[in-house]
């Protein structure tokens, strides 16, 4: 059964939280003692008609007591057709990191848009944080239909309005549709309350929207976690390199390329699950066996031979910047790509990216919460990596303070 990761965004109060609550509770994916504790909760809240379905995903102390979203909170359900991870993002402007770990490795985008209030500075943010890190699908929910007479002009207006501000933003796919969270208009089901909508229920959507596969055509990427050697009596020579395969097929007798020693061999056995396979593909765990004894350890790259990937110590990325503290010139980091780790420095800052309107300013050589930058990064070791936009998996990395161990940026890399 396919998956689909997908995450939501919007302003506050624009009913994130809720939507997916009525998404969960229409679809019968919430069990019944999470109901009864819902219940009780909202009754806590003073609401003694409706269940708050927004504490479905408001799970922090401070998210309940204030009535908004702080963490990514993570959901799963499945119906016949698909399984489903959401993460619900915050729409606060200070938690623009979250919202960028949360997306990062998204399948499709839900912007929700308040019915009253149109396209915000957030709208806008928030869909060019969806640009940036090439999120393939994008539905548009306009919200609170209920609020303004469930008005198909109103809705035609913010649609148009939003197709004018993304001509520039090169968003694949993006699908409008018009909702009221809170009752369950066009949630699961179509509403006879818009019979003017002729399109498909969200639900529905998220259930047809075609989701990229892996096929022979990707570039195959596998990188080493660890390297098995269990030197027993009945495995004395058993040497496997687990991890798990990135993108692409590997096949059993095709030729790879290890790197960064850059030597070829021919990758002899696949193992998965305690059984060889013949072929694996993409976001599989697997134990790898080549055919030579290659000095092989943890954060090496075993590559299909005819699509290697670049392998540089400097490179461009866009980045943004998720500590509390300020970046300091000439400050040392190391750089977490998969499971491979080297030291690593931003030799320039080259610009910086408004996230309201998209374009690049000059740099002021300052990084702070939340900035978006365009940067130069210098390793010390040389890093395998495809450009993001090719290669979702091997294009993305975390920066972490070496000192304290603390993830201060999570990068794309151009």
């Amino acid at each position: 059964m396919e998956l689909l990761r997908f995450f939501t965004a919007g302003n506050v109060d624009d009913g994130k939280s809720t939507l997916i609550g009525r998404l969960l509770f229409d679809s019968k994916s919430i069990s019944t003692d999470i109901i009864e504790t819902l219940t009780r909760q909202t009754k806590n809240k003073n609401n003694e008609t409706d269940i708050d379905l927004a504490l479905l995903t408001d799970g922090l102390r401070a998210e309940r007591e204030q009535g908004i979203t702080i963490d990514v909170a993570y959901k799963y359900f499945t119906t016949d057709k698909r399984k489903f991870i959401i993460a619900d993002t915050p729409g606060h402007i200070q938690y623009t990191r979250n919202m960028f770990t949360g997306a990062s490795n998204a399948d499709l985008a839900i912007i929700l848009v308040d019915a009253r209030n149109g396209i915000t500075d957030q709208t806008k943010r928030h869909s060019i944080l969806s640009s940036i890190l090439g999120i393939p699908h994008l539905v548009v929910c306009i919200n609170k239909m209920d609020l303004v007479d469930f008005s198909q002009s109103r809705f035609e207006e913010i649609k148009q309005e939003y197709l004018n501000f993304a001509e520039r933003l090169n968003l694949k796919e993006i699908y409008f549709i018009p909702v009221s969270a809170l009752q369950g208009d066009n949630v699961v089901s179509n509403s006879g309350k818009m019979s003017w909508y002729n399109g498909k229920p969200l639900l529905q959507h998220l259930e047809d929207v075609v989701i990229e596969s892996p096929d022979q055509s990707q570039l195959s990427r596998f990188q080493v976690q660890y390297v098995i050697r269990p030197q027993t009596d009945d495995l004395h020579d058993y040497r496997g390199f687990a991890g798990q395969v990135k993108s692409g097929v590997f096949k059993v007798g095709q030729k790879v390329k290890v790197l960064p020693a850059n030597i070829e061999t021919t990758l002899t056995k696949i193992e998965s699950n305690l059984s060889e396979l013949p072929e694996l593909g993409k976001d599989r765990p697997a134990v790898f066996h080549l055919a030579d004894d290659i000095d092989v350890s943890r954060g090496n790259a075993i590559v299909a031979l005819d699509q290697l990937p670049k392998s540089e110590k400097e490179f461009t990325a866009t980045l943004c910047w998720m500590d509390n503290a300020p970046y300091q010139a000439g400050q040392k980091f190391l750089i977490q790509h998969g499971s491979h780790r080297s030291k690593a420095m931003l030799k320039e800052i080259q610009a910086k990216i408004d996230i309201h309107t998209f374009d690049q300013k000059e740099s002021d050589g300052e990084l702070k919460l939340n900035d978006i930058c365009k940067v130069l990064i210098k390793t010390a070791e040389a890093v395998n990596f495809d450009s993001y936009a090719v290669n979702r998996s091997t294009g993305s990395f975390i920066i972490i303070n070496e000192n304290t161990n603390n993830t201060v940026a999570a990068g794309t890399i151009d």
